[in-house]
């Protein structure tokens, strides 16, 4: 009974400490961020003011104002390209962007990282373990339906900034690209809920493998999981593309604050009703849908007024269509090469899930998966930050680049853009940009991995209670460092194709 009354007072610790965590990361990104004075925030209307003044002179930028309309060092619609490229952004800028922003891709995996955690130091040591093995194939089977429509993040974040760069934030082409990736995402975000509801039984006993049978309940407690998380899907692709545009108008802060709603709304809904009320799965999916939800709540309103200028993102009604009004087709061209990507990740998470449960001695090595993978993808965000970066600051150099060259082109078919004076310092600058955060991405890799691999290798405790399941956790610590290391080159190599136009 003592040994009992202290295994829960220790969990009970564990919770707190992870309690605190959780809320540290969302609260540290928001400390970080830049003030309020030189966030795009209040610097939309400074560019605003800007460009109005400009277009009554019949001069988009003037000296004076192409300095005050790139105070972040990077080129805003109507750039001249006459004039030498805008100072490289200092590691001070891509602090203030890469901060908030690393809070908005770490959101997710950080939600199943506080589901694993509450369901591993809630309960006994078998349900604890048990609890974990189902947990896996479930945050694996939903996590990776989201993923699946990652292209339309990709799609939304390049589309909206290349648009601001070419024709100004005013615009109304980037403006329909806000109302088009969001009312796509809607439609989808529904469409994925009635396929999971009707198919994730069938779906996850394929998934899983012959140790359903030896496993009861793992199963059922599964497709729970699974069955109250995609409720949330319509808001949580809704969500990721409203945060696309925000990152492409580079306001990392505005979204941030719904991140953090987020968080506290799904650690608080994992105490009571995972600690407290002992729910366990059906407790955790109950607590992050329902933060989600609050995050989604808390984002609309501020997107709507800082994204589009009658503050609708015609979600139900499609609005009147204008000569450059960009149709759901557009974001279809980045569906093939980024779901190739993604289909491919998936397949070897999906296979690695299988032959986890194929193992024999369930539930403890399906249960040190959960955590391995948890960790792995909470790890991730750090390098895929450093490729969000730079889609978002390189369009400033080549976007004006583009444009003059297809102007030289069609007053002179014999043009060669590569002799041309005019484009090498841009094109220098684009490059000088990606190079730079390439190194940036490979220090972070190193320091990421490392601070991953640390946990199941020495701190595996403030993730399950089961000691069996720790101790099984610990010989996979290498290869997770390895794992997160190498996800840093091929996540910052986007930088060097964002390059390469």
């Amino acid at each position: 009974h003592n040994a009992s009354k202290m295994h829960l007072s220790l969990s009970r610790a564990k919770l707190t400490v992870f309690f605190l965590f959780a809320i540290g990361i969302s609260g540290t990104t928001a400390a970080f961020a830049p003030p309020s004075k030189s966030i795009p925030g209040s610097f939309h209307h400074r560019v605003a003011s800007i460009t109005q003044k400009s277009a009554e002179k019949n001069d988009l930028f003037s000296e004076k104002e192409a300095v005050e309309s790139t105070a972040d060092g990077i080129p805003r619609g109507g750039a001249n390209i006459n004039k030498p490229p805008p100072k490289l952004p200092s590691l001070s800028t891509y602090r203030k962007f890469a901060l908030p922003c690393l809070g908005l891709w770490v959101a997710q995996p950080l939600l199943s990282l506080i589901d694993t955690s509450f369901v591993g130091l809630s309960g006994d040591k078998a349900t604890s373990a048990q609890q974990l093995a189902a947990l896996g194939p479930a945050t694996t089977f939903i996590d990776g339906s989201v993923y699946l429509f990652a292209f339309l993040n990709v799609a939304t974040t390049n589309i909206y900034s290349t648009a601001r760069a070419q024709q100004g934030e005013q615009s109304d082409k980037a403006e329909s690209v806000v109302r088009t990736a969001s009312r796509v995402a809607l439609r989808s975000g529904i469409g994925l809920l009635l396929f999971l509801l009707a198919f994730a039984r069938p779906l996850l006993s394929l998934y899983i493998g012959h140790e359903v049978e030896n496993t009861p309940g793992l199963l059922d407690s599964a497709v729970d999981y699974v069955n109250i998380r995609a409720l949330s899907m319509p808001t949580s692709l809704l969500l990721g593309v409203v945060q696309a545009a925000c990152l492409g108008a580079k306001d990392s802060v505005t979204p941030l604050i719904a991140i953090v709603y987020s968080t506290v709304v799904n650690v608080i809904g994992d105490f009571l009703l995972v600690n407290r009320l002992g729910m366990g799965l059906r407790g955790a999916a109950i607590a992050t849908t329902l933060a989600q939800w609050a995050s989604t709540a808390a984002l609309l309103g501020p997107a709507r007024k800082r994204l589009v200028r009658d503050r609708s993102l015609g979600l139900w009604k499609k609005p009147e269509a204008k000569s450059d009004t960009v149709s759901a087709k557009t974001f279809l061209g980045f569906a093939a090469p980024v779901l190739t990507l993604i289909m491919g990740k998936l397949a070897a998470f999906g296979f690695m899930t299988h032959s986890a449960a194929a193992v024999p001695g369930q539930p403890t090595p399906l249960a040190s998966h959960q955590i391995i993978l948890s960790l792995f993808f909470f790890a991730s965000p750090f390098m895929e930050v450093i490729s969000q970066t730079a889609q978002t600051f390189i369009p400033g150099y080549l976007a004006p680049v583009s444009d003059h060259i297809s102007k030289r082109k069609d007053m002179d078919p014999n043009y060669d853009p590569t002799q041309d004076s005019i484009v090498k310092p841009w094109n220098r600058a684009a490059i000088d940009v990606g190079n730079s955060l390439l190194k940036i991405g490979f220090s972070v890799g190193v320091v990421i991995a490392s601070l991953a691999g640390m946990v199941p290798a020495f701190l595996g405790g403030l993730l399950t209670s089961d000691t069996t399941v720790q101790e099984a956790a610990k010989p996979l610590a290498k290869y997770l460092f390895a794992g997160a290391f190498l996800t840093a080159p091929v996540a910052v190599s986007g930088t060097s194709c964002v390059c390469d136009y």
